[in-house]
């Protein structure tokens, strides 16, 4: 049995017709599968708690949607018996996907899910934060600064309306990347690695905590990233002149990598990050909200996925 957990609205409700077409492969081919469709935020954790919760005997679960969907099945995940995730990518930034390389082509993915050949066992991060100390699970990155002023931009209902009826995908977080770099003031702020290394940082911009390379529509931010190293790779970026980050970002959308004064890389099973006012704050481009303090541990090897 196969379980496919659908968000119908990802990449501006194109997913929906994607989904049509991966219903028609499977009854053309007469697959056991039950579909849960998702209606609002919060629906794909709450399927994936029930379908996980209590039960020992083994579980496929497939997520059908972006970045976001795939963080939420994440999240309500109960890792009590062996649970194996298929992942088909139907939204707009598809950072996941592009990390670990799947297929673009949503019956590609399907028929490589149904007979797979490799498996990955993934590591997850887990930030936590807030004043009640809430815990969220990311797979791919998540981040406090510009990187979340952006994530929270386009999650304007508004804005992520407009955006997806132009169709313009990966250009949107260019688009919202620019602005946010225009509009924003850096903060002075510090790391502590693995509770013994202190860093401390003036004009920090953002710092993005990665799994996997790629965030925010493909900026690969943390291209030493693996996912299967024990690991968490944080970039900060900083610089008393943020005109000087331009060529930073232009590089690294473009997927050419060198080193840039005011770019800072680190790597650590832990870290801890202090600002001193609150920034916006993503997972898997999910909001947050915005916070002063983060914590992040890596959690090694938990994660099954069909690649």
């Amino acid at each position: 049995m196969y379980y496919f957990i659908v968000n119908p609205n990802a990449k501006g409700g194109g997913c929906r017709k994607i989904w049509m077409r991966l219903e028609r492969q499977l009854t053309h081919l007469g697959v056991d599968y039950e579909a849960f469709l998702t209606e609002k935020q919060g629906d794909a954790a709450e399927y994936a708690a029930k379908l996980t919760e209590g039960c020992r005997e083994p579980r496929v679960i497939i997520t059908v949607g972006g970045d976001g969907t795939m963080n939420e099945v994440l999240d309500g995940l109960a890792f009590l018996g062996p649970v194996t995730l298929g992942y088909i990518p139907a939204g707009c930034g598809n950072d996941l996907a592009r990390s670990l390389k799947l297929p673009r082509r949503p019956l590609r993915c399907l028929k490589k899910i149904l007979n797979p050949k490799y498996y990955k066992l993934l590591d997850y991060g887990v930030m936590s934060y807030g004043e009640k100390l809430e815990h969220r699970r990311f797979l791919t990155s998540a981040g406090i600064g510009m990187d979340g002023a952006v994530c929270h931009r386009l999650m304007e209902p508004k804005v992520k309306q407009a955006l997806n009826k132009l169709h313009l995908g990966k250009l949107s977080y260019v688009i919202a990347g620019v602005r946010q770099l225009i509009f924003s003031y850096p903060v002075k702020g510090y790391l502590l690695l693995d509770g013994t290394q202190k860093v401390e940082l003036n004009h920090i911009y953002f710092i993005s905590v990665h799994n996997l390379p790629y965030e925010g529509g493909g900026f690969k931010f943390a291209p030493a990233a693996d996912p299967c190293d024990g690991k968490l790779t944080l970039c900060v970026v900083h610089h008393s002149s943020k005109m000087k980050l331009i060529p930073f970002l232009i590089s690294s959308v473009l997927g050419h990598h060198k080193k840039y004064r005011g770019v800072r890389s680190y790597h650590c099973q832990e870290a801890e990050i202090h600002v001193e006012r609150p920034m916006a704050v993503h997972a898997d481009g999910e909001s947050c909200m915005c916070q002063k303090e983060l914590q992040f541990r890596c959690i090694p090897g938990k994660v099954r996925l069909i690649v």
